[in-house]
This record gives structure tokens, C-alpha cells and sequence, in this order.
């Protein structure tokens, strides 16, 4: 019998350990491809070259934590996202790139960018027409964010049978409390009396939005719109009322309709594209084709001294050899408590330890920090607020917002010397909350299962989903809720230079855009990445002698042990990011509800989607 045990033990080892070997000779082997794959385009830019915007890729804020995560079984190759930095940074070098001679926008990629990010890409490009290179759009059809981008073009194509999206911006949010009442499940509602906007906790309690959550959600989705409207019409030399009410009445949709409305320049096929090309003086290669350069093959050429840190716990002091260094670093996610890296997440106590390396290394002279987030844990969020303090003490650091950079997002944000929002960016959302779930009916009445305890004292067994919250119970969170209340209005007052009293009046858990952010006090400019790394150089006074770094996640075991036995065999890639310099010269989650909310939330109001 023991012959068999061990026999069987041993063979179920070797085929573990079989499958595991097998797994890592695929994935290596994988790997080698994705390295041939990356290889085969062109090192170099040729001459007459047209750079395509096709977004492709995805335009994302922070480099992902696991390459795997971005494996594309349809062409079985990793692919790393295109982060907004690169794709700026791409469009920037550009412009005084001889080979370059001009931007193509031609949306057919299944990639995609939230609207702050196109806001960014649009204002890159605007700048990138300043050289005097051309800009020109074509696609089949225009959805409203894809035409968006393409209006700063100086001339836009659409297909003959093609459509143009053109309708406003909405906010759509989902409700829960008509599915939470036919399993009989009961919710239960923690948030100061001043909180009236923050309607996250609406999700489990209403049908519809509430008069407060319409209110701050309309005038937010007014100012984001009248931003793109005031973009398009200046690109477009129309007058702004005239295209509003266009997209009221809903009076653009075919192409004739898009022509006769001056929203764009020409209706063609796709040889209309290449004919414009022509005109332009670009000549076509020995093929009889033109050159041309995706954004993230462009981006990946043009590799130079901005390169990546992973981040090691423990390395307090001079994470790189070089000098005058300008750290990126990113709160990508929602925000939550512990100590460690995932995608679309950001672990409060890990961000901390970023944060405190940074200020320790005494290569750094200053930081950005890329804020995108929803918000989340109030716990989280203070831990990564005091780091925030202190490295603002002893170093220059900006925050640039992104899509979203609310409540908690907002929290980590107001120690810094300068923040900077996109128009479109949520962010405010000052206030707390906290949801209890009670299954008891739930469990007892549709699967039949019940709880019973013993204990110490009747409040022995905590708050649990199998009982009803006591009323002792019931104080201590509506007492800890107030309490981090107070704590997040009295960091925004010291951070932000305001009467608490000014801040409760812009509080309440209420949303606001970047726009209205600016003239709130909430934010101290309307700019991008690029902004908030000139100016975090230019506090920093260090002219043009400085190093542009990202802070990434560190490798994961499996992914350590993957690229130490392909470096035996393949030459490792590139880590090498593109120069920012020329760009600083010229300008010196999820939001599926869950049932495991723990804690005081600091989390924006729960919008499923925003319809741009």
C-alpha cells in the first residue's frame, strides 16, 4: 500500500511538474515569436513618411502590471498597451522629424482611449500642426469621441455610405435595489447628513437617479460638452450654438448631412485618403504604396533616454545611477488596502512605498504623479496621503489627472505643489460612505441556510451579511464615517489653501469636471501629462539637464523566471522609453457594483458609463 502511495504521489509530482515546464516552454516560446514580431518592422522612419493615429492599440494611463495580461491569441504575440506618455511623446517627436511629413487620423483600430486621453491626443496633434505638417482624417464611420479627434485635422474625409455621430453627453448609471428586493437582500446606508451628492450608494437604494445625482451629473456632462464644442467649432470655424443645436436635434447623421454642416471636408472612399496624399507632395515607395507608421510602431522607434524603474520594496535610496531625475508615477485604479500590484487597482500601501522611495532617492529632484481613479478604501487613501505630504516637503510634485481622479482619487491628490485636470476629468467628490449588506432573508427564505452564535456579548460576532447591524453597531460606522469626513474636508483646506468652510460649500460628495474644478479652486490648471512634467523640471530648476523615468510594477516570479531562461537563448528586449525633452522644451474600475464594500468608501458616484 505504501509502494502505491508513493508511486502515486510521485507520479502526480512529475506530471505537475510536467505541465508546469510545458506551460513555460509555450509561453518562452510565445515570447520568441512576439520578439521576431516586434523585430520585423522598420528600425528606422523612412523618408516620406505619413505617422497613423488608427488607435490600434489601446491608449492607456499606466503601463500594465503583467505583459501576459496583454497576449493577443490572434496574431499569438504580448503586446504592450500604448500609454498615453508614449503616444504623446510619440506625436511630439514627430513634428521635427524630417522623415515625418504629416498625421493621418484613421479610426478603424478596435483599440480604444477614454475621453480625457483623446482630449490629450488632440491637443498634441494641434500641436503638432504648429510645424506646419499636415493633419487629415478619413473613416468609415465617425462615432462622436472617434470625430472628436479627427475635427483638429485640416481636412476630414468621411465614406460615401458612412455615418457621423453627433448627439451630446450623457451619463448612464445601472440601479440594483429592483433586483436586491426580489432575493430579498436589505442595504443599509452609512454617509454624513452633508454628503447628499454622493449617490454611489444610490446604486443599492434606488430605481432612478435622484434629483442631487441628476443635478451634478448634468452640469458636469454640460461642461464636458461644451469643451469638445468649443474645440470643434474653433478647428471647424463654425459657431459653436449652431453645431449644439445640431447635436439636439440630432439633425447630423449621413454624410451629406456631415458635409452640408461643414463638419467635415469631403465625402470619399479611402483612395480619396491616398489622393490627398498626393496633393500634399508625398511620394509613393517602390511598391506603388505610401510609408507609413502606426503611433505605437512609431513610438517603439524612436526609444531614447526615458527609460523604466521597477519598483523593489526596501530600495529606499537611488533607484537609478543617473542624475536630476523626473519620476512618472501612476495611481491607475480603484483604490484599496494592501500591498501589492494588479491591473486596474491601486494597493494604498504599495503606492506608499513607491511614494517613500521616491523621496528617499536622492537621484529624484521631483515627481509626477498620474492620477486615474475612481477613488475607493478612505483607509487606503489616507495612508497614500501621508506619503503624499511628505515627499511634497522635500520635493517638486505635480499631479496630472486623468479620466477620473474622485473622492479618494481626489484625496491622494491635494498635497501636491500644482494639479493639473483635463476638462473632461471627474474629480471633487469630497465625501464618504458605507454599505452594509444584510443576506439573512436571502439565505434563509431561498436557499434555506441560518446562522446562530455564541459569544462574549452579543456584539462578539461583528457585522456579518447573515444578521441585521445592531444599533451599537450602527453608531460606530455612522461615527467613523463623519469622523473621515472631517479628516478628508480638513486635507483638502490645508492642501488646497481653502476655509474649511469653502471647502464644505464645494464638498457634499458632489462630482465636478476639471473645468468647473478651476474655477472651484479644486485644481490650479487645465493641462495634461505634458504639462505637469515641464512644470515639475521648471520647480524643480533644472533646465534642461534632467531624466524622464516611469515607475512600473516590478516583474512577477513567473515573469523573472520566464525572461531569465530567454535571455540564455534571445536577446532581451528593450525596456527603453522615448525622449520627452523636445515636448518639455516647448511647453516648460471597475464600475461593476459589488457586495463585499469594506470599510469607509471614498469612491466617485457609480456611473456605468460615460456616452461620448
Amino acid at each position: 500500500m505504501n509502494f502505491w502511495k508513493t508511486y502515486g504521489a510521485t507520479m502526480a509530482a512529475f506530471a505537475t511538474i510536467s505541465v508546469i515546464g510545458f506551460v513555460i516552454l509555450i509561453i518562452m516560446g510565445i515570447k520568441f515569436l512576439s520578439m521576431l514580431n516586434l523585430e520585423i518592422p522598420q528600425q528606422v522612419v523612412k523618408p516620406q513618411t505619413v505617422l497613423c493615429i488608427d488607435l490600434a492599440e489601446n491608449i492607456v494611463d499606466a503601463p500594465r502590471v503583467s505583459t501576459f495580461g496583454e497576449f493577443d491569441a490572434t496574431t499569438m504575440t504580448f503586446s504592450e498597451p500604448l500609454t498615453l506618455v508614449h503616444a504623446i511623446s510619440a506625436i511630439e517627436h514627430a513634428a521635427t522629424d524630417s522623415n515625418i511629413k504629416g498625421i493621418c487620423i484613421k479610426i478603424d483600430g478596435m483599440g480604444s482611449a477614454n475621453v480625457a486621453n483623446i482630449e490629450e491626443l488632440r491637443a498634441a496633434i494641434k500641436r503638432f500642426k504648429a510645424s506646419g505638417k499636415f493633419v487629415v482624417a478619413y473613416d468609415d464611420n465617425y462615432t462622436q469621441s472617434d470625430y472628436y479627434l479627427a475635427s483638429v485635422a485640416d481636412h476630414v474625409i468621411l465614406q460615401p455610405e458612412g455615418s457621423l455621430e453627433w448627439r451630446g453627453v450623457s451619463f448612464t448609471s445601472i440601479y440594483l435595489k429592483g433586483l436586491l428586493d426580489k432575493i430579498d437582500a436589505k442595504v443599509e446606508v452609512f454617509r454624513p447628513d452633508d454628503c447628499k451628492y454622493k449617490s454611489a450608494v444610490e446604486t443599492f437604494t434606488r430605481s432612478s437617479m435622484s434629483q442631487e445625482d441628476r443635478e451634478q451629473m448634468e452640469a458636469v456632462a454640460n461642461t464636458i460638452w461644451d469643451g469638445i464644442v468649443e474645440d470643434v467649432a474653433l478647428s471647424r470655424n463654425l459657431d459653436a450654438e449652431h453645431i449644439k443645436q445640431l447635436a439636439a436635434n440630432l439633425d447630423v447623421s449621413l454624410a451629406n448631412e456631415a458635409l452640408d454642416a461643414g463638419l467635415i471636408d469631403e465625402i470619399g472612399y479611402e483612395d480619396a485618403l491616398y489622393d490627398y496624399f498626393k496633393k500634399r507632395g508625398i511620394a509613393t515607395n517602390a511598391m506603388n504604396s505610401f510609408n507609413m507608421v502606426t503611433l505605437g510602431e512609431y513610438s517603439s522607434i524612436i526609444h531614447a533616454n526615458w527609460s523604466r524603474i521597477p519598483f523593489k520594496a526596501g530600495s529606499d535610496v537611488h533607484v537609478t545611477p543617473n542624475e536630476n531625475l523626473v519620476a512618472v508615477l501612476y495611481a491607475d485604479g480603484e483604490i484599496v488596502d494592501g500591498n501589492m500590484f494588479m491591473d486596474n487597482y491601486v494597493y494604498g500601501t504599495m503606492l506608499a512605498a513607491q511614494l517613500r522611495q521616491l523621496r528617499l532617492d536622492g537621484n529624484t529632484k521631483a515627481v509626477v504623479l498620474r492620477v486615474n481613479s475612481p477613488g475607493g478604501s478612505a483607509l487606503a487613501s489616507d495612508v497614500v496621503w501621508r506619503e503624499m505630504v511628505l515627499l511634497q516637503k522635500k520635493k517638486p510634485l505635480v499631479v496630472s489627472m486623468g479620466g477620473a481622479a474622485a473622492s479618494g482619487g481626489y484625496y491622494i491628490s491635494v498635497p501636491a505643489d500644482f494639479i493639473y485636470a483635463d476638462r473632461s476629468t471627474l474629480t471633487g467628490s469630497i465625501g464618504v460612505f458605507g454599505v452594509m449588506f444584510n443576506l439573512q432573508t436571502t439565505l434563509q427564505k431561498h436557499l434555506g441556510v441560518t446562522f446562530d452564535a455564541a459569544g462574549t456579548s452579543p456584539e462578539a460576532s461583528g457585522i456579518s451579511l447573515a444578521a441585521p447591524i445592531s444599533k451599537r453597531q450602527r453608531e460606530q460606522i455612522n461615527k467613523g464615517v463623519n469622523q473621515i469626513y472631517n479628516t478628508f474636508t480638513s486635507h483638502v483646506a490645508e492642501g488646497r489653501n481653502m476655509s474649511l468652510d469653502s471647502v464644505l460649500e464645494v464638498a457634499e460628495g458632489r462630482v465636478w469636471s476639471g473645468t468647473q474644478a478651476l474655477e472651484l479652486g479644486l485644481v490650479d490648471g487645465i493641462g495634461g501629462i505634458t504639462e505637469a512634467i515641464a512644470l515639475s523640471a521648471d520647480l524643480a530648476d533644472l533646465g534642461n539637464n534632467f531624466t524622464i523615468y516611469e515607475m512600473c510594477p516590478p516583474p512577477t516570479p513567473l515573469e523573472e523566471l520566464i525572461d531569465s531562461i530567454s535571455s540564455l537563448f534571445f536577446a532581451p528586449s528593450a525596456m527603453a522609453m522615448p525622449s520627452y525633452k523636445e515636448a518639455v522644451n516647448k511647453l516648460i474600475k471597475d464600475n461593476l457594483f459589488i457586495f463585499n464594500y469594506r470599510g469607509i468608501q471614498c469612491i466617485m458616484p457609480n456611473k456605468v458609463e460615460i456616452n461620448l
